[in-house]
C-alpha cells in the first residue's frame, strides 16, 4: 500500500465571500460561455493548521485544451501585482491559487510548483463557478508525495483537505446587502420560503446518500472502519427527537398546524390587501375619466354658445351698417 507522507499541511481552509465574488466576476469576464479555464492568486494568513483566504487576484492564464501540458501564466504579472497588494494590505501574503475546476488536471501539479517561488506550501483551492449540486462550491488541496513501498522514486499528488466559508461581521453586512439588492420582489414570502426549504431538503437528501453509501462500503469490507466519522454520526442520530412518544409527537404536530395556519393568514391578508388596493384603483381611475369627460362637455358647450352669440351679433352689424349709408 502506497503511504502519504504530510509535511505538516494545514488541515483547514477559510475562504472568505469576497474571493468567491472575484472569482465568479473573473470567470464571467473572461471565460463565460466557453471551456476556457481561469487562473487566480489568492492572499491572505496561514495561522496554525488554518490558511485564512481574504483576497484574491486574477491573473493571465492560457492552455492547449488538447495538450495540457502546454500552458501560460505570467509570473511577471503575479510578481507586479504581490508588491502591490503588499502597499495596501502587508498582512495578506499570498498562500496559494485557485482555477475554476470544476475538477483536477493533470497540469495542476506543475502549476503548483511555479507557486512554490512565492510560498512554500501553496494551497489550490477550485471553486466551482457553475455548481450543479448543492452544496460548498470550494474544494482545497495541498501537494504531497506520495510514497511507494515497492521502492520506486517518490511522486507529487494532492491530498484534499476540508474547507468552509467564513467571513468577518463587515463582510456579512455587505452580503446581507448585496443579497438584498439582488432580491427578485415580485416573489412572494411564502414562494420564497418554500423554495429555501426545498433546497434544504435537496442538501440534507444528498447528505443522507453519502452517510448510506459510506456505510454500505463500510460493511461490505471495502472501507475501514473510522471511529471519528462513526461517533459524529451517533451525535446526529442522538440530536434526532423520538417521535414515538405521544406529546412529543403532539407538539410538534400542533407547532406545524400553527405555522402553517400563520401563513395560510398571512397570503390571505396579503390577497385582500391587494385586492383592496386594485378596486381603490379602479375607483380612482373611474372618476378621473368621468370628471375629464365632464370638463370636455363643458368645453363644447361653452364653445357651441360662444359660437352662437357670434353669429346672431353679425346680422343685426350688417343692418347698421346700411343704415348709416
Amino acid at each position: 500500500m502506497p503511504g502519504l507522507e504530510i509535511a505538516a499541511n494545514p488541515t483547514r481552509v477559510v475562504v472568505h465571500p469576497l474571493v468567491l465574488l472575484s472569482v465568479v466576476d473573473h470567470y464571467n469576464r473572461v471565460a463565460k460561455n466557453t471551456k476556457k479555464r481561469i487562473v487566480g492568486v489568492l492572499l491572505g494568513q496561514v495561522e496554525g493548521n488554518t490558511v485564512n483566504v481574504a483576497n484574491s487576484f486574477a491573473v493571465p492564464f492560457e492552455e492547449d485544451e488538447k495538450n495540457l501540458s502546454v500552458w501560460f501564466l505570467d509570473h511577471n504579472y503575479v510578481d507586479t501585482m504581490r508588491e502591490m497588494f503588499k502597499k495596501v494590505n502587508a498582512k495578506e501574503r499570498l498562500v496559494g491559487w485557485y482555477h475554476n475546476g470544476p475538477k483536477l488536471r493533470s497540469s495542476d501539479l506543475q502549476i503548483n510548483e511555479l507557486f512554490k517561488k512565492y510560498t512554500p506550501n501553496p494551497v489550490l483551492v477550485v471553486i466551482d463557478v457553475q455548481p450543479k449540486v448543492i452544496g460548498l462550491p470550494t474544494n482545497a488541496y495541498f501537494a504531497v508525495e506520495e510514497i511507494h513501498d515497492d521502492g520506486t522514486a517518490a511522486t507529487k499528488t494532492f491530498e484534499h483537505v476540508s474547507s468552509e466559508i467564513g467571513a468577518e461581521e463587515a463582510e456579512e453586512i455587505g452580503v446581507e446587502h448585496l443579497l438584498r439588492d439582488i432580491k427578485d420582489n415580485t416573489i412572494g414570502t411564502l414562494a420564497t420560503r418554500v423554495t429555501h426549504q426545498l433546497t434544504s431538503l435537496r442538501g440534507l437528501a444528498e447528505r443522507l446518500a453519502d452517510i448510506r453509501s459510506y456505510l454500505e462500503q463500510v460493511l461490505d469490507n471495502k472501507l475501514p472502519v473510522n471511529s471519528e466519522i462513526i461517533q459524529n454520526l451517533q451525535d446526529i442520530f442522538n440530536l434526532l427527537p423520538n417521535l414515538t412518544i405521544p406529546d412529543d409527537s403532539s407538539a410538534f404536530t400542533v407547532q406545524t398546524n400553527d405555522e402553517y395556519a400563520l401563513i395560510y393568514v398571512s397570503s390571505m391578508a396579503r390577497a385582500i390587501i391587494a385586492l383592496h388596493d386594485l378596486i381603490n384603483n379602479k375607483i380612482e381611475n373611474r372618476e378621473a375619466e368621468l370628471n375629464a369627460d365632464a370638463t370636455a362637455n363643458e368645453a363644447k358647450n361653452a364653445a357651441d354658445a360662444q359660437a352662437a352669440s357670434t353669429d346672431v351679433t353679425r346680422p343685426a352689424d350688417s343692418k347698421d351698417a346700411a343704415k348709416s349709408s
